[in-house]
């Protein structure tokens, strides 16, 4: 029996900003692109890992929530508090420096762990934490 992971979801408060961050900074290509009932999702993923993909998605995807639900979520995505994602890079400074560049909000830059892994992270224009990390080598 086989289990890979498929999709993972991150809620986003503007799509065409979080597209140019994951798109233009990250590199990630576009694979979909829906709307439903007022509600948008985008389909991203890495070149080199063609059967994984992140959903962008509103953050309470639910047409039937209540406006105090819409407005907790998005005041829990305004705060940080809602997904984090961790990236493997073969070049954690590289990365780093490049992210940077483009203007994101950096949470740690590259330090050694001691978990065995350099890493990295930063706020995506939602607020999402994402970590970049390389394994270390011995």
């Amino acid at each position: 029996m086989s289990i890979e992971l498929a999709q993972c979801f991150i809620a986003v408060d503007d799509h065409d900003t979080a597209l140019a961050f994951y798109r233009d900074v990250l590199g990630f290509e576009v694979r979909n692109d829906v709307g439903f009932e007022g509600m948008r999702w985008v389909t991203v993923g890495s070149p080199d890992q063609p059967d994984v993909e992140i959903v962008l998605e509103p953050p309470l995807a639910d047409p039937h929530a209540s406006e105090d639900d819409r407005r907790a979520a998005a005041e829990l995505l305004a705060k940080g508090l809602l997904r984090g994602v961790i990236f493997r890079t073969d070049d954690c400074d590289a990365t780093f420096e490049r992210i940077r560049a483009a203007g994101a909000e950096v949470l740690q830059e590259p330090m050694d762990q001691p978990y065995g892994v350099r890493d990295c992270a930063f706020r995506d224009p939602s607020g999402n934490m994402l970590r970049f990390n390389q394994p270390r080598t011995k």
